[in-house]
C-alpha cells in the first residue's frame, strides 16, 4: 500500500498534538485529523501534575505554560480537608499548575506544527480499515469526503473514539451510578479561602479559582444525583443547589461552560489492535477524580511515541511496540482504581454521618507525612515503574523515573540532565571516567543515542555508584550498570543492543 503519513493521529486534543509532536521529532510523516474548527475554550482538565510537567520539561515545553498557569502547591485526594503536599517531591516540578486544557492543548499544538505536523481541521473520521500492509480512513471534511492512507493510525479521539470501536476492541468496565454538575462562573462573593471543598449530608460543593475573575464550582447534589448526563446544567440549578448545600450562592452568575458528568469507569482491553494504537480518554474513561486523566494520556503519549517511531525508524527490537500496551495497562488499571476509591469517599454511595466520619478519619490519617506522601507520589506519578527487562544486572534505578540530575560536564560546565532531551533521544549516562567506554561500541552506528560523560555536581539517591546508565527518550531508567559490576562493558554492550537495535 502506498500511504500518505507514516502516521495519522486522529483526535487533536492535547494527547493526540503530544503523541504526534513526539514521532515529528523523529521526523517521522504525521497528520492529526481534528473533527473540531479550533481548540475548543471549554476546559475540561485544569491541572498539569508534577510528573507531566517533568516530561514537558525534557522537550522544553515546560517554561511555556509556567507562562500561562498558576503553581500551587497542594492538591486534593478526595476532597478532603488534607491536601496533598507536593512540595516534598524530589523535583524542581513539586507542584501541580493550574491551566485550562485550552491553553496547554496551544503550547502542545503550536510545538507539533515547529515539528513539521500537518495539522487537518474540520476533518470527522467516518471509517477505518486496516490490513497487513497499511490503514486507510475515510473522512469527511468541508470540501468533502477524503481517503487517507498511513503506515499506523493513533486513536485519541476520546471516551467516544470511532478509532476504537473501529478497531473492535472491546470497552470494559462499569457504567455510571451518579452524575455531578461543573460550571465555570462568576462569583460576585466567592469564598475567602484559595480553593476550598465542603461535604454534608446534602452533598459536595469544590470552588476552584480559574484566571480572569472566574470560578469552577463542581457540585454533587444529593438530589441531583441520579440525573442523567445528557441533560444540560442551567445557572438556576447550579444556584439551588448551592443554596441547599451550603445556604449561600456566592453571587453566582454569568456562566462560561456548563457540564454533567458521571463515575463510568471503563477501560480498553488492549492498547493495540494491529496497526492501530489507543491512547488517552479512548483507552480509558474515569471519574474525574484528582485531575489525573489528561496527565495520564500525556504520559503515555510519550510512552508511545518513541517506541512507534523507533519501529518506523528500523532500529526498534522486536518486543517493543507490543510493550506500550504491556507497560501502560496496569498503570492505568492502578489510575482507575484510584479513582473509585475517590468516587467512594466523595458520597457515590451515600452522604451520611458514617461516610462523613470515614472522610474525617482518613483526612487525619493523610496529616501523617508518610501516608500523605504515599498518595502524593500516586497522583503525581512519581511512584510509576516499569518492570525492568532484557537480561542485565540489578540495579534499584532499572525502571524508574529518571529524576533531575544536576551534571558537571567532561568541560566543568554544570547542567540540568532534563536539557539532554530535548531532541527526543536515549540518553547514555557515563559516571565512570572509563575510557575504554569508546572501545565497548562504534557508537556511530546509533544516531538514536546521545553519550554523555559527566559527574554528579550535586548529591542523588541512588546513583552514587552508576558507572553508566541508559535513560529511555520518556524518561525513564532502561538500566544502570554499577561500578562495581565485574564487566560494566559487556553489560553496557548487553543493554544497548538489547534497548537501542541498530541503525
Amino acid at each position: 500500500m502506498q500511504v500518505d503519513y507514516e502516521v495519522i493521529i486522529v483526535g487533536g486534543g492535547p494527547v493526540g498534538m503530544m503523541v504526534a509532536g513526539e514521532l515529528a521529532l523523529a521526523k517521522v510523516k504525521v497528520c492529526v485529523l481534528e473533527r473540531l474548527k479550533e481548540t475548543t475554550p471549554y476546559s475540561r482538565a485544569l491541572t498539569v501534575h508534577p510528573r507531566t510537567l517533568e516530561i514537558l520539561d525534557m522537550r522544553g515545553l515546560k517554561a511555556k505554560l509556567l507562562e500561562r498557569g498558576k503553581p500551587i502547591s497542594t492538591t486534593h485526594f478526595a476532597a478532603l480537608d488534607t491536601r496533598l503536599d507536593f512540595s516534598v517531591l524530589d523535583s524542581s516540578s513539586n507542584y501541580t499548575l493550574i491551566i485550562p486544557q485550552h491553553d496547554t492543548e496551544k503550547v502542545l499544538e503550536e510545538w507539533a506544527k515547529s515539528l513539521g505536523v500537518e495539522i487537518r481541521r474540520e476533518e470527522e473520521v467516518v471509517a477505518i480499515h486496516q490490513d497487513q500492509h497499511g490503514v486507510e480512513i475515510e473522512a469527511s471534511g468541508p470540501n468533502g469526503k477524503a481517503v487517507l492512507t498511513a503506515s499506523y493510525v493513533v486513536g485519541a479521539d476520546g471516551a467516544g473514539s470511532i478509532v476504537r470501536k473501529q478497531a473492535g476492541i472491546p470497552f470494559v468496565g462499569k457504567n455510571a451510578t451518579f452524575t455531578a454538575m461543573q460550571g465555570d462562573v462568576v462569583l460576585k462573593n466567592p469564598p475567602e479561602s484559595g480553593a476550598p471543598s465542603y461535604f454534608n449530608e446534602q452533598g459536595l460543593v469544590m470552588i476552584v479559582p480559574l484566571p480572569k475573575g472566574m470560578h469552577r464550582v463542581v457540585l454533587i447534589d444529593t438530589e441531583r444525583m441520579a440525573v442523567p448526563k445528557e441533560e444540560p446544567v442551567t445557572l438556576e440549578e447550579l444556584r439551588t443547589s448551592l443554596l441547599r448545600i451550603l445556604g449561600d450562592d456566592f453571587g453566582i452568575s454569568d456562566p462560561f461552560w456548563m457540564t454533567r458528568f458521571g463515575n463510568t469507569t471503563l477501560q480498553a482491553q488492549r492498547y493495540r489492535e494491529g496497526r492501530i494504537f489507543l491512547a488517552g480518554d479512548a483507552a480509558h474513561i474515569h471519574f474525574p477524580a484528582g485531575g489525573q486523566g489528561m496527565n495520564v494520556g500525556l504520559q503515555e503519549a510519550i510512552n508511545l511515541g518513541w517506541k512507534l517511531a523507533a519501529h518506523l525508524k528500523g532500529w526498534a527490537p522486536d518486543w517493543l511496540l507490543d510493550s506500550y500496551h504491556t507497560e501502560r495497562f496496569p498503570i492505568n488499571t492502578a489510575l482507575l482504581t484510584n479513582t473509585q476509591m475517590q468516587s467512594l469517599l466523595f458520597g457515590s454511595s451515600e452522604f451520611s454521618p458514617s461516610v462523613i466520619a470515614l472522610r474525617n478519619m482518613v483526612s487525619d490519617l493523610l496529616q501523617i507525612p508518610e501516608a500523605n506522601y504515599r498518595l502524593a507520589t500516586q497522583i503525581s506519578a512519581f511512584n510509576v515503574q516499569y518492570e525492568p527487562v532484557g537480561e542485565m544486572p540489578s540495579h534499584v534505578l532499572n525502571g524508574r523515573r529518571f529524576t533531575e540530575l544536576n551534571l558537571r560536564l567532561e568541560n566543568g560546565e554544570c547542567q540540568n540532565a532534563y536539557e539532554l532531551f530535548h531532541s527526543g533521544s536515549f540518553l547514555v549516562l557515563h559516571f565512570g571516567s572509563d575510557e575504554r567506554l569508546d572501545e565497548a561500541l562504534d557508537w556511530s552506528k546509533y544516531k538514536h543515542v546521545h553519550v554523555v560523560r559527566a559527574s554528579l555536581a550535586k548529591g542523588a539517591a541512588n546513583w552514587h555508584d552508576v558507572h553508566t546508565a541508559l535513560i529511555r527518550p520518556d524518561g525513564y531508567v532502561a538500566w544502570a550498570v554499577s561500578q562495581e559490576e565485574s564487566n560494566p562493558l559487556e553489560a553496557i554492550r548487553k543493554g544497548i543492543s538489547y534497548w537501542c537495535g541498530h541503525d
